[in-house]
């Protein structure tokens, strides 16, 4: 196990919280949920049939299993979703028949306090992950955007803070502009210190470093740049950096000699979604590096997306950064 996750499996064990799985009958959920039950790292509640989850073979002693289809919880939660979301028209038979989606009725479990967080999209697309979340949990007061990110365990440790690194945004925001841009440097720049303790420095990645072309996408990531110090001035953000510029300390010294960042740049905050995910996903495969996430950032409580294609351990690892999420939201 690395170094981060190891520290992060620590502190999730500190304070332990309840994180909710929707996808209880997913076998990597049950697989994972074994073994963060053994290891001790959250308590939790997984949603499904608890006959076909008990037969399952796991040892899921000390969880909690719901099954949302029968569960007489079901409508006292309906009720709730129906009064949080009457105002915008919907019914209350529109919020029971939600109930039948699996991350609804997760999503519900923790807008009424009943767990701290939740891991889900191991069968859901991203936007089913979303949707609730942004309907029902909301954004923290004073937040404007959610954005999502990637931490980055890269072999060569010349990058980052010894390989360590934080992408965004990956997941969320498409085409932000520079306003949203500045969010999504800030909240990068919080999540990076929370989880990781170290100092970030974050690059405003860009096709340009420091005018060397002049035009509107350049001009996008400066004027973000330029607000995200002024939200966050106890941060080092700099930009636009070309990513060699941003990572490398030899063309960062030669590129932009006057700035903090340049060459020695742990977080990177894209211009767009294309070029986040195109480069989490290239430096995951082709540098070999462990990619956890997305994790989202900006939420009023830690619900965090699953790749389709991710394992076990990628459960495991997103369900104990979650825990810590929720450590600091308490």
């Amino acid at each position: 196990m690395s170094t981060f996750m190891s520290d992060v499996y620590s502190q999730a064990k500190k304070q332990k919280t309840t994180i909710v799985l929707p996808e209880g009958e997913d076998e990597r959920t049950l697989v994972a949920a074994e073994r963060i039950l053994t290891e001790g790292l959250a308590d939790l509640i997984i949603i499904g049939n608890p006959q076909a989850i008990a037969s399952s073979g796991y040892d899921l002693s000390g969880a909690t299993v719901i099954d949302n289809t029968t569960d007489p919880l079901r409508a006292e939660l309906a009720e709730t979703l129906f009064e949080i979301r009457k105002a915008k028209g919907m019914t209350i038979e529109q919020a029971d028949a939600l109930m039948d989606d699996v991350t609804y009725f997760g999503t519900m479990l923790l807008k009424t306090g009943r767990a701290q967080g939740l891991v889900s999209g191991a069968c859901h697309p991203t936007k089913d992950v979303l949707s609730p979340a942004l309907r029902v949990i909301k954004t923290k007061p004073g937040t404007k955007v959610v954005s999502s990110f990637f931490i980055m365990e890269i072999p060569n440790e010349a990058y980052g803070d010894d390989g360590l690194m934080l992408f965004s945004d990956c997941a969320v925001c498409i085409q932000p502009n520079a306003e949203e841009l500045s969010e999504i440097a800030v909240a990068s720049a919080r999540s990076f210190k929370d989880l990781t303790g170290a100092e970030p420095r974050v690059a405003m990645l860009s096709h340009a470093t420091k005018g060397s072309v002049i035009d509107d996408d350049a001009a996008k990531v400066v004027e973000a740049a330029r607000l995200a110090r002024e939200k966050a001035p106890e941060f080092l953000i700099d930009g636009e950096l070309q990513a060699d510029a941003a990572i490398v300390q030899s063309v960062g010294a030669s590129k932009a000699p006057d700035s903090s960042v340049a060459g020695c740049a742990n977080v990177l905050v894209f211009p767009d979604l294309d070029a986040a995910n195109i480069g989490y996903k290239l430096v995951q495969r082709l540098a070999g590096a462990n990619a956890f996430g997305p994790i989202t950032q900006g939420l009023n409580a830690p619900m965090n997306d699953l790749s389709r294609g991710c394992s076990a351990e990628d459960i495991v690892a997103v369900v104990a950064i979650t825990a810590v999420q929720a450590q600091g939201i308490a």
